[in-house]
């Protein structure tokens, strides 16, 4: 348990706050590419706490700005896309995507307004699918050589989710390798071969075992825990038999992102990005190391449970999340349906809007979430001292920050940590755009079969056999 004062130091982003000064020192995503798509290409959006204006101007420039007209306060997201800006319909001031106040047309053609106001604008970049804002002090720090962000455009999808709950409890649900064998659990599994797009519905690398299958039969997985360049890399073991283990590495990119296996071909990075202090959105960046990605499949998929023009989910706490007592017993583990993000949605949010960290009590399957809030507070202190938080680069060292490495697959107990790293290596040296860019294919170092060193944070125990484990949350029985 933390209290609540501590609680509110690592959750609250708003202007001013501790946690708010770290995050805008990297990059937010703000909005997907497609959302400026259309006869009008502008889209209000609240970041951080803060009301801004994404618009693209008629030469195609894309700017950022806070939404109250500096003039008396009219809305901006009404404004008229003309004349190279944004133009107020209140007494037609037009602000550049700088935030230059270009015209003034009701004031005397002398007046001193133009070169002496300007509108808030912050820095805007296009990656991987989606615009990217910067809202920290100095230059904005140079983007890392993360996979969606150096793979072409043909082989990266973005989409996006609205959250009703605070930033950091949604993303801690993604640095927690236990759950998945029961949030996401299903009581039968499906052909990996149909499972195109679907999480937890792919083969696990090595072998024709569903995930879901792995996930449901191997429920207390060994869970280590090891500082790397990115932030954390997490690795969760199940030993399935005396002659199969399964292997899952994922990853926290600190400070507000996880990168999980969608398939053996496809990684996701998913992000955490503060709307305000109660509500977030979800960035995904699925990167392809195969072929190009059906967007149109993998778009269509996630229509069918989030509604435009915000991305809300259709379902939510008004109406249970979808809750099917039938279903519950039968067939998911949740009766919720079979998308995880559905799942993931009713852990996270029924938490309340923002977790009350000093009633829960962490076990030893939360080590990586203990590690994480370890690393935050450190990170948020260093601002505090003006100093730079990690993560925040320079040229030459975020164009070396690859990857990361995330691989979900069955191979022998012994030379596991090998396996892993092979398996990641032969993905990268079969891929075009990943040869094409110069990087080397092995981005960890082998090593000689030794578990790295850990510290009592991070020490597990031997994992349990499947056979003779006893399941606390074993399946009900059918009918």
């Amino acid at each position: 348990m933390i209290s609540a004062e501590q609680n509110d130091r690592m959750t609250r982003t708003g202007p001013g706050t501790p946690a708010g000064a770290l995050l805008r020192r990297y990059w937010q995503p703000v909005a997907l590419r497609e959302e400026l798509d259309g006869d009008r290409p502008l889209r209000p959006v609240r970041l951080l706490g803060q009301d801004l204006v994404l618009f693209r101007d008629d030469r195609g420039r894309v700017g950022l700005v806070e939404r109250d007209c500096p003039h008396r306060g009219a809305d901006l997201a009404y404004g008229r896309l003309e004349h190279g800006g944004l133009r107020c319909p209140f007494h037609g001031w037009l602000f550049d995507v700088e935030g230059r106040l270009r015209e003034a047309p009701a004031e005397p053609d002398n007046s001193p307004l133009p070169s002496r106001l300007r509108q808030r604008a912050y820095p805007v970049v296009e990656r991987a699918g989606a615009y990217w804002a910067y809202l920290g002090p100095g230059e904005p720090p140079p983007f890392p050589a993360l996979d969606p962000f150096v793979a072409p455009d043909t082989h990266v999808f973005a989409f996006k989710g609205w959250i009703e709950c605070n930033w950091l409890q949604a993303l801690e649900v993604g640095i927690d390798p236990a759950h998945a064998s029961f949030l996401h659990r299903f009581f039968e599994d499906e052909d990996p071969g149909a499972a195109y797009g679907r999480q937890f519905r792919s083969a696990s690398s090595g072998s024709g075992i569903p995930m879901t299958r792995v996930m449901r039969e191997c429920f207390r997985p060994q869970i280590a825990v090891e500082p790397s360049e990115h932030g954390l890399r997490l690795t969760a073991l199940r030993e399935i038999d005396a002659a199969r283990l399964h292997v899952r590495i994922t990853n926290l990119v600190f400070p507000q992102a996880f990168v999980i296996p969608l398939s053996h071909d496809m990684a996701i990075m998913q992000y955490h990005v503060p709307i305000d202090d109660t509500n977030n959105y979800w960035y995904a960046f699925f990167t392809s190391f195969g072929a190009p990605v059906d967007k149109a499949t993998m778009r269509a998929q996630r229509l069918e449970l989030y509604a435009l023009p915000d991305y809300r989910p259709r379902k939510h706490r008004g109406n249970g999340w979808g809750f099917d007592p039938s279903e519950q017993r039968t067939r998911t583990y949740t009766g919720m349906g079979d998308d995880i993000n559905v799942h993931d949605q009713w852990a996270i949010e029924s938490q309340g809007p923002i977790q009350d960290r000093t009633r829960e009590h962490l076990a030893t399957s939360d080590r990586a979430i203990s590690a994480n809030r370890r690393l935050l507070n450190r990170a948020i202190d260093t601002v505090e001292r003006g100093g730079t938080p990690p993560g925040v680069l320079g040229a030459a060292a975020a164009a070396q920050l690859r990857g990361p490495v995330t691989v979900d697959g069955i191979c022998a107990p012994e030379g596991w940590q090998r396996f892993w790293r092979e398996v990641d290596a032969a993905r990268r040296a079969g891929c075009a755009w990943w040869v094409a860019s110069g990087a080397p294919t092995a981005l960890v170092p082998s090593v000689g079969g030794a578990v790295p060193p850990e510290d009592e944070a991070t020490a597990a125990g031997p994992a349990p056999s499947a056979a003779t484990a006893a399941d606390p949350a074993a399946e009900p029985p059918r009918g």
